[in-house]
């Protein structure tokens, strides 16, 4: 097998991935907040994860897959009320559209998909453990009389438990920050009862409006947004993960409190490495709702295809960010139809032993951190290959097919659709038009055929039906 190396946030630089248990690889990445539908950024680890799954266990690695999904979040109240619609509606809602949208894209779903909804027993056990070890404390909400205030943020007596960041000596050791550099993000709420700003919540009493709540020691309420994925992430994969994974803008502070609350009651790291994905950008700035300037998957899929897509996703390293634009993704678009066109001149069955060594150099390019981009670079050399004087039609796909599997694109190699009756028909009344020099009749008909899903190439044997590329608009 080869060695395989990533790149470790922690580490900042490229090393060996060491397994935790020979063999297996467990991968934790950070999926979205579900208060609305996802957009192409937040498709960008779902693939990007989905596909190195695929590619360590082309290694021969047993690799287990969880990608979470956050449907408890002030975010989905703040939604909800804007829809006029119950929370817990609208998350369930969203979720679909997530399970649907990320299905579209062909590359498989995780192996498991868990819910901060359905892991709040695991989730108050963790925030108690940290209570116990003196890492957490209970405040008291204003509406217990605390700084004699009014009472306005809590709800029949609940409190709020925030962690203590100073507690923990390794803080900022994933993103490298110095702890007096640093901002939750949390703004004002719940300040007055933290006892250092730095601290964050980790469970946060129930508000008059919010629909939803859970009950726990300190009473009705729900969990602040990072402990929720250290509770799922612990449950499925226990501690010291080989790869936990997302995007690069939640190195700080989501996954820097992630590793301070399990180191913090568990006396160990909650992952071996921490692999980050570059953010989508538009107009110079990362793809967010917040921001506006969001493209819908579903809408970027619905236009350019499900495999236009994942080429363009995988079309620069996974670590740099990516530019947003008609231009790549019409690239992206044109590399799959490319890629589709080569793959029907070829045969099926086993490739010429003189292709190997770029059957290799793919594999050695995912090897190497992951670099999608030398990786494609080699198919495309393998095509050109294949295509040569020496090989010709004689050459088989069985290299191409096995590279483009890892890449969740096989669907490029799908045999081609044999046309309908009346399809034929067309194809026969435009070569009588062109044989009667009738053009505009002709051109008529090759619209209509466009419309049915077939396009015309006129060669000198003959006129050859094509199913339309699937992935075009």
């Amino acid at each position: 097998m080869r060695e395989i190396r990533l790149h470790d946030t922690a580490a900042g630089k490229v090393a060996p991935l060491v397994a935790r248990e020979p063999g297996r690889i467990g991968i934790y990445a950070c999926g979205p907040t579900v208060y609305s539908r996802i957009h192409l950024g937040n498709a960008r680890p779902y693939v990007v994860f989905s596909l190195m799954k695929r590619f360590l266990e082309h290694e021969g690695l047993a690799v287990t897959l969880v990608i979470n999904v956050t449907d408890v979040n002030d975010k989905i109240y703040t939604a909800a009320r804007a829809a006029g619609v119950p929370s817990a509606e609208l998350a369930a809602e969203m979720t679909a559209a997530y399970v649907a949208d990320t299905d579209a894209l062909g590359v498989g779903r995780p192996d498991h998909e868990p819910l901060a909804s359905e892991t709040m027993d695991a989730i108050v056990a963790y925030i108690q453990a940290l209570i116990d070890s003196d890492h957490a404390y209970v405040a008291a909400h204003a509406s217990n009389g605390a700084n004699g205030a009014d009472g306005a943020d809590g709800a029949d007596g609940a409190r709020d438990v925030f962690f203590r960041v100073r507690s923990d000596p390794g803080y900022g050791s994933l993103s490298h920050r110095h702890i007096e550099d640093m901002d939750q993000g949390e703004g004002v709420e719940g300040s007055e009862r933290k006892e250092d700003p730095l601290d964050f919540a980790l469970w946060k009493a129930r508000k008059a409006d919010e629909d939803t709540c859970w009950p726990s020691p300190w009473g009705d309420g729900r969990p602040g947004w990072h402990i929720e994925c250290s509770a799922m992430a612990e449950g499925l994969l226990g501690t010291e993960i080989d790869i936990h994974g997302g995007g690069s803008d939640l190195v700080f502070p989501h996954h820097e409190n992630e590793a301070a609350q399990t180191r913090a009651a568990r006396g160990s790291e909650l992952a071996r490495a921490w692999v980050h994905n570059g953010m989508i950008q538009a107009t110079g700035e990362k793809m967010a709702k917040s921001v506006g300037n969001i493209a819908p998957l579903a809408d970027v899929v619905e236009r350019y295809g499900p495999s236009a897509v994942v080429m363009y996703l995988i079309s620069g390293h996974y670590r740099q960010p990516l530019s947003y634009s008609q231009k790549a993704l019409e690239q992206a678009q044109a590399n799959v139809t490319r890629i589709r066109e080569a793959g029907r001149r070829l045969s099926r069955g086993p490739s010429p032993v003189a292709l190997e060594p770029l059957r290799d150099r793919f594999f050695d390019a995912l090897a190497d951190d992951f670099n999608t981009p030398e990786a494609l670079s080699a198919i495309n050399a393998w095509i050109r290959a294949a295509a040569g004087a020496d090989n010709g039609l004689e050459a088989g796909d069985e290299h191409l097919r096995e590279m483009l599997d890892v890449l969740g694109l096989a669907q490029l190699l799908a045999a081609p659709v044999q046309a309908p009756p009346e399809v034929n028909e067309l194809v026969a009344k435009r070569e009588d038009a062109r044989g009667r020099r009738d053009f505009a009749a002709a051109d008529g008909l090759r619209a209509q055929l466009a419309q049915l899903g077939w396009d015309v190439r006129d060669g000198a044997a003959g006129p050859e039906l094509v199913a339309r590329d699937p992935d075009r608009a």
